[in-house]
Formats: C-alpha cells, sequence, structure tokens
C-alpha cells in the first residue's frame, strides 16, 4: 500500500472542521466500541463532561439573565442593597422569631410525648384512620409526632417493626403523604395566631386534613393501580404497639426537665435548618412580588423591594385565584409556591403581607393549609421514599400531593367563606 492510500485513510483535521461544533463534540464517536465479546456497542452520544459543560453553560446564562433583568430595572447598586438588606431583615425579623417559636412549640411537644398526651390523642384519632386514610388505627400516631415536630418523624416510626407490622406495604408507603401533610403544623399554627389570625389558621387546620385525606388516598390508588403486589403486609409477625415507647427513666421532675431541654434543642435543629430556605427562597421570591418603595415609584435599594414579575403574572389570571382561594392580591401567591419548597421560607413572607395590608383571615386560611400540607415536600419526598425503599414511586406521591395539597387551599378558602356566613 502506498503513503498515499495510508494518508487517504485517515481522518482529515482541517480547519473547518476543528471550528465545527458538531466535530468537536462528537469526536469520540469515530468508531464503534467492540465490547469483551466481539460484539460492537455505540458509545453514548455526548461525554460526562461535555453535558456538564453544557450545564454549566445553560445555568450561566439562566443566572446572568435573571439577575441582569433585575439590576436593568432596579439598576445594579439598588438590586444588590435589596439582595443583602431583604435577607438581613429576614434573619432579624422572621428567622429568630420562628426560631423561638420552634425552640418553645419543640419543649411543648417533647412534654406530651413524655407524659402520654400523645397516645392520648392517638387513641383518640385512631377511629379515624380507617374510614378516612385507609390506614390501620396506629398511624395516629405518626400524624401527630409529625404535626410536633416535621416531615421526617413519620419515617423513623415507618423503619420500627413494632410500628410497621401492621400496614400493607402500599400502605406504608402512604405515610410519606400522610406524614407531611401535617408537616410543623404546631410551628405554624402558632406562629398565624401569634401575628392574631388565630381563627384563620384553625381553619386551615381543617383544609389541611382534607387535603392530607386526599393525598394518601391518592397515594395508596396509584401505588396499587401500577403495583398491584404491594397489598401483602409489612411483617407475618405479631407484634404489639405498647412496644413503641418514648418513656424515659428517673423522677418526674428530672423528665420534665430532660423533655423540656432535649425538646428545645430539636427545636433549635429545626430553627436553623429554615434559614437557608428563608434566606435564599423568601429573598428572591420576594425581590419578584413587591415593587419599588419610593414615593414616586423609584428604587431606594431598601429591603423588600423587586420587580413584582409574579404578582403581574398572577393578576392576570387573579379571577382564577380569588375564585379557587379568595385572593384579592397576586403577590399572595407566592406564599404556595414558596410552601413548595420550604413551609419555613413560605412565613417569612407573611409579616411583608401583613405590613402591606392585602392579608385577612381567608388568606391565613388558605396559607395554613397548603403550608401545612406541602409544607416543602418538593424537598423532602425524594428522600423520604428514598429510606423506605421505595424510590420508583417518588414521582405518584409528589404528584398526589401537588393534588392534595390544591385540594388543601381550595377547601379552606370555601369553608372559610361558609363559616362567615353562618357568624
Amino acid at each position: 500500500m502506498s503513503d498515499n492510500d495510508t494518508n487517504a485513510n485517515k481522518p482529515r483535521h482541517s480547519l473547518l472542521s476543528v471550528l465545527n461544533p458538531f466535530d468537536v463534540f462528537r469526536h469520540h464517536e469515530t468508531a464503534e466500541k467492540k465490547s469483551k465479546d466481539g460484539s460492537t456497542r455505540k458509545p453514548s452520544r455526548f461525554k460526562f463532561t461535555t453535558l456538564r459543560s453544557f450545564e454549566a453553560l445553560i445555568f450561566l446564562v439562566c443566572f446572568f439573565a435573571f439577575f441582569g433583568f433585575l439590576s436593568y430595572k432596579m439598576t445594579l447598586p439598588n438590586m444588590l442593597n435589596t439582595f443583602m438588606q431583604t435577607a438581613y431583615q429576614l434573619l432579624l425579623e422572621t428567622v429568630f422569631y420562628i426560631m423561638a417559636i420552634c425552640v418553645l412549640m419543640g419543649a411543648i411537644s417533647k412534654l406530651l410525648t413524655e407524659f402520654g398526651v400523645v397516645r392520648l390523642m392517638e387513641n383518640i384519632l385512631r377511629p379515624l384512620m380507617k374510614p378516612l386514610y385507609n390506614l390501620p388505627g396506629v398511624a395516629a400516631l405518626g400524624a401527630v409526632m409529625t404535626f410536633l415536630s416535621d416531615n421526617p418523624a413519620i419515617i423513623s416510626l415507618a423503619k420500627d417493626n413494632n410500628f410497621a407490622r401492621y400496614f400493607k406495604k402500599y400502605q406504608l408507603v402512604s405515610l410519606t403523604n400522610f406524614g407531611t401533610a401535617f408537616g410543623m403544623g404546631l410551628v405554624v399554627i402558632a406562629f398565624m395566631t401569634g401575628k392574631g389570625y388565630g381563627s384563620g389558621a384553625l381553619v386551615g387546620l381543617v383544609g389541611a386534613a382534607i387535603g392530607s385525606i386526599i393525598s394518601t388516598r391518592l397515594m395508596q390508588r396509584f401505588t396499587l393501580k401500577s403495583f398491584p403486589e404491594l397489598d401483602s403486609p409489612v411483617s407475618e409477625d405479631d407484634g404489639t404497639e405498647q412496644n413503641i415507647s418514648f418513656k424515659s427513666e428517673g423522677s418526674v421532675f428530672q423528665r420534665f426537665l430532660n423533655a423540656m431541654l432535649d425538646g428545645g434543642k430539636s427545636g433549635v435543629g429545626i430553627g436553623v435548618a429554615i434559614i437557608p430556605g428563608v434566606l435564599c427562597i423568601s429573598t428572591i421570591v420576594m425581590m419578584l412580588t413587591f415593587g419599588p418603595g419610593g414615593e414616586h415609584g423609584e428604587y431606594l435599594g431598601k429591603a423588600y423591594e423587586g420587580v413584582p414579575v409574579i404578582t403581574w403574572l398572577a393578576d392576570k389570571v387573579s379571577f382564577i385565584f380569588y375564585w379557587l382561594f379568595g385572593f384579592e392580591n397576586g403577590a399572595l401567591v407566592g406564599f404556595p409556591i414558596t410552601a413548595l419548597g420550604a413551609v419555613g421560607a413560605a412565613l417569612g413572607l407573611v409579616p411583608s403581607f401583613d405590613a402591606a395590608g392585602i392579608i385577612n383571615n381567608n388568606a391565613i386560611a388558605v396559607f395554613t393549609a397548603m403550608g401545612m400540607c406541602w409544607s416543602g415536600y418538593l424537598s423532602t419526598h425524594t428522600a423520604m421514599l428514598d429510606s423506605l425503599g421505595y424510590r420508583k414511586l417518588i414521582g405518584k406521591a409528589i404528584g398526589a400531593h401537588t393534588i392534595g395539597g390544591l385540594c388543601a387551599g381550595i377547601a379552606a378558602h370555601w369553608l372559610y367563606v361558609l363559616l362567615a356566613m353562618i357568624f
């Protein structure tokens, strides 16, 4: 074979081919790879590093587009000042207030657990579990525990063999939806009541319960439809729920003191955990909800200013939100949007809404219902189902809970309207 023939068979890399983006990104695809058994295997379309480069490029475009839009409207100095001032004010005025509530409610919830009140509440709620949720009576303990603490409390119970043996597999999986619907309920209600909206918060609690029924039932239906084999007991062993114990040792005074301090410490953990959500998510939501703070519509670089994109979009379809939730201002949509990721961050919006004079007991009822029912399920459902070993059901759980949260808000609004007509 001549040198000319050899050179003809070699790939040519002209300047155009080097600059061709398709050649650049697919230069590793020039030949099929052979596997060990001799068969050919087509390589993946893009290398991992190439995909990461695309991802980085897309992120940078979105990042600079978002903040470029804000700085164009507000000017760069005002945008940066508002960004930092809003986060700082949220930390001082909202986060520490919520943390104080978490500490106090954590101490109270631990005392209720230590001295048997949780067991009493479980026995009272037990008859409702089967007709409402299609769950065994012991599931009431999970509702009380998540109401007093947060979503992950249901997982610690679900992993307890003495607790799980009362369930069928599809029922155990639905506990993620059931427990999440009551997550941080005590903190949410205490926060709303502290702001002077106790009646709206109580109506919202009923709405959250309605949403929890819908979410749990839908999750069970979705699960059985796709995986009928899960209609079987978790365990064939007999057990007694008396083994699910929360009692500690020591005198009454020592148990009281330990429970109060341990509960307060767990409240600190919850309070610290909500800081990133409040400062990051709430700051962004506020900057897309409220407008300029100057008397003549100018930006001053103060806290809680922004470009009201969310408000503008919500106002375009305000009749929908007014009919479903009774929202009279498009900015109120920011609460349920934020509650998708973290209910603590959503609570950070309430003081600003209150100061702007755009909320009432009806809005608080909807906030409480959707805040409790959703309670950041987008950020917890994946981890919860993964820990139970049912990662394949994550999409169904999220879909069912989305519907349940919307129904909770709608139920709270119309229930409040009915009560307002009666009283």
